[in-house]
């Protein structure tokens, strides 16, 4: 792929060459026009191992879309902008371990291979173990539906790397709920096995804390799943820790934009 480095900035296609940008990278690229038509990728058998991947790298970007949508008050603030990608080609790993369907219909039973999407980083670039190292314990209960996040008594000036001109910062304790997902032969695409329980969600916060001053007491954060649900064994939930930082001014805080991280820590 060419990538130009002149003054000369243009979008579309000229002498049989096109130029676009590709989001979350700087630069303008270039590449040359052609390839087969739409039809020939939906009709011709020489394309048949092409529909099978499209397939199911629809369902996959479906079931990556789920795990956005449950932690959504989370993503913007805590995920760089090759997230998305990045997590539709883990699921795509899980996908690749059905071996019950066809190629091409595979199922994502995220239940089955937990292990590729835990300890997901939502921002590469930041890692939640080189900003926050205070020990701390994760529980949940055995209905699933509420965990636990656990910090005993801490000294944040020694065990908290934050960003310069931060005051305080929160931890953040989030669940969120998403099915195995499996293709539908009636509708044409990946639908949730366990579609009463997919995307539930809950997001919650300890207090302010001051970055400067010793933490006396245990901090817990507790989150609960909306509405008693009934988890079924095709339903996970996504057990995800984070920290975001603050500065203070006056009596209100103001979000950092940077510095900030989420993971999913474990998977139940």
């Amino acid at each position: 792929m060419a990538k130009q480095t002149g003054l000369l900035r243009y979008s579309g296609s000229m002498g049989g060459v096109r130029h676009f940008k590709i989001k979350g990278l700087a630069g303008d690229f270039a590449g040359l026009n052609g390839g087969p038509s739409g039809d020939q990728i939906k009709t011709a058998p020489e394309f048949e191992r092409t529909r099978e991947n499209m397939n199911e790298f629809g369902g996959c970007a479906t079931t990556g879309k789920s795990i956005r949508v449950g932690l959504s008050q989370l993503m913007k603030q805590m995920s760089d902008p090759q997230m998305t990608g990045r997590l539709t080609g883990v699921i795509k790993k899980i996908n690749l371990e059905d071996q019950t369907e066809a190629r091409g219909y595979r199922a994502i039973l995220i239940s089955q291979e937990k292990q590729y999407l835990t300890g997901f980083a939502f921002d590469k670039n930041v890692s939640l173990e080189g900003v926050f190292t205070a020990p701390y314990t994760l529980t949940s209960t055995p209905a699933r539906d509420s965990g636990t996040f656990t910090v005993p008594a801490f000294n944040p000036a020694n065990l908290v790397n934050a960003p310069a001109g931060s005051t305080h910062f929160r931890l953040i304790l989030a669940l969120a709920c998403v099915s195995d997902f499996a293709y539908n032969d009636q509708t044409g695409i990946y639908e949730p096995i366990d579609t009463a329980n997919n995307e539930l969600s809950d997001v919650q916060y300890s207090g302010y804390i001051d970055l400067f001053t010793p933490v006396a007491a245990p901090t817990v954060v507790t989150a609960t799943l909306p509405g008693t649900p009934t988890l079924t064994a095709d339903a996970s939930v996504l057990q995800c820790i984070g920290i975001e930082f603050y500065q203070q001014v006056g009596p209100n805080y103001y979000l950092f934009n940077s510095g900030n991280a989420l993971k999913i820590q474990d998977i139940f």
